[in-house]
């Protein structure tokens, strides 16, 4: 098994193990930053046997000075895997509205959980039904799950930890948009810019929609950003579910030890001391 099968999955695939006798637990995490919620698309069509789990209710803390999306606390983790039906050494496979962010957000709370057999589905729901997959309006009742969360399996980083790598002891990536990086304009956190020292490389340059270039191409795009095969390397956003996905990409691209700053810019500018920058991106493309 290469290791974009450890990760990915593709339609077809997963269509083949759903026909298996024991087929993966599938989570269905569609969620947008506004507008509707994600239920909603969740009721009006999904994989078959699909369980609904919400991104900010089940996936996440509530939001407040840790960030708009913090850790969630293990025993409500485990409590909201149990009743998807989520059981211990069983695979998991996650899947969104096809850009991948919500799904890498909770792939990667389940592997920092503990729970390693996670996939995500390539392309979401929309490579699913492009590929004439049937779907279903039916809600499962699952049986329990006895999953045991055991936090700590993916390295998580604080905002004192981001600020080391930023100034010199890694690569902290600002996965944002360039404007939101250069403080010129921020729709959602009260402060503009971003980490002093941390590097600009927006999602859609190593992502597009949802679909993940092969791993060598990953690794020359992230190399050219200044992440060095033997530098510690970490990725942060507006408040850790897009670098989520920047660290599911640094996984394929062979950088398992890859950090997410979980609570992201909205938990650095919790904190009136904390410096902002709005300088343009460090050159570490030589580091």
């Amino acid at each position: 098994m290469s290791a974009t099968d450890d990760l990915l999955v593709e339609a077809e695939r997963l269509a083949a193990e759903l026909e298996g006798t024991d087929p993966p637990t599938l989570l269905d995490v569609r969620w947008r930053l506004a507008g509707a919620p994600g239920r909603d698309d969740y009721l009006a069509g999904h994989l078959p046997g699909a369980v609904f789990v919400d991104l900010d209710t089940a996936l996440c803390g509530a939001p407040g000075p840790a960030g708009r999306h913090p850790l969630p606390e293990p025993v409500a983790l485990e409590a909201a895997l149990r009743a998807a039906g989520v059981r211990t050494g069983h695979p998991v496979v996650v899947y969104d509205g096809g850009d991948g962010m919500s799904a890498a957000r909770a792939w990667w709370t389940l592997r920092w959980a503990g729970h390693r057999p996670v996939r995500l589905l390539h392309g979401g729901y929309p490579a699913w039904t492009a590929a004439g997959l049937p779907v279903s309006t039916d809600q499962p009742a699952p049986r329990p799950g006895d999953v045991t969360v055991r936090p700590g399996a993916l390295p998580v980083l604080d905002a004192a930890a981001a600020a080391r790598l930023a100034a010199g002891d890694g690569v902290l990536i600002d996965v944002r948009a360039a404007p939101r990086y250069r403080g010129e304009h921020e729709p959602i956190d009260p402060v503009a810019g971003h980490i002093p020292g941390a590097v600009n490389l927006p999602a859609p340059e190593y992502v597009a929609e949802g679909r993940f270039p092969a791993a060598e191409a990953l690794r020359d795009r992230f190399v050219a950003a200044g992440v060095a095969a033997e530098a510690p390397v970490g990725a942060y956003c507006g408040s850790g579910v897009t670098a989520a996905q920047a660290v599911f990409a640094l996984h394929l691209a062979g950088r398992p030890d890859a950090a997410l700053y979980v609570g992201s810019w909205s938990n650095w500018v919790a904190d009136p001391d904390r410096p902002v920058a709005t300088e343009p991106t460090p050159d570490r493309s030589d580091a």
